[in-house]
């Protein structure tokens, strides 16, 4: 147990840049540490796992972000090409960034490559596979737009 805490949460959030003001809870999972940056005055709920890649892939989060519990987000995947079995497969490492202002409801899930735009709110139960633009309430398995923040 003292390995897998080590290994998921105390060693990683040691290389993490994390902004002033910024609270999480003590069972946040991370990955590749040294490519995770979270902005200031950010709240990460119970159970959430910031996956960075293991060869680039960074993840950034800005300033006044609020996720949820059991939030996924991982700047990482498989590729799947016919008769490879998908782990002995490359991976594909790609950015994630996260604006300012942004609400992750419980459950999101966000892949590799993807950008959500400042000030934008997703709805529980997300899966985020596509870039969504800023000042937007999005939803749904992928996630659209649904409609503009007033």
């Amino acid at each position: 147990m003292l390995h897998y805490y080590n290994y998921s949460h105390l060693q990683p959030r040691r290389l993490i840049k994390i902004g002033e003001g910024t609270r999480m809870a003590p069972n946040v999972s991370f990955r590749n540490g040294d490519l995770i940056q979270i902005g200031k005055d950010c709240h990460i709920g119970d159970r959430t796992s910031l996956w960075a890649g293991d060869d680039g892939g960074k993840l950034t989060l800005g300033d006044y972000v609020s996720i949820a519990p059991d939030v996924f987000i991982t700047a990482s995947d498989y590729q799947l090409k016919k008769g490879i079995p998908f782990r002995q497969q490359p991976k594909r490492d790609r950015d994630v960034t996260i604006g300012n202002d942004v609400w992750l409801g419980t459950k999101v899930v966000i892949t590799a490559g993807v950008n959500i735009g400042d000030g934008c709110v997703v709805a529980a139960g997300a899966i985020v596979t596509k870039d969504l633009p800023p000042n937007t309430i999005c939803g749904g398995i992928p996630a659209r737009v649904l409609k503009e923040r007033d």
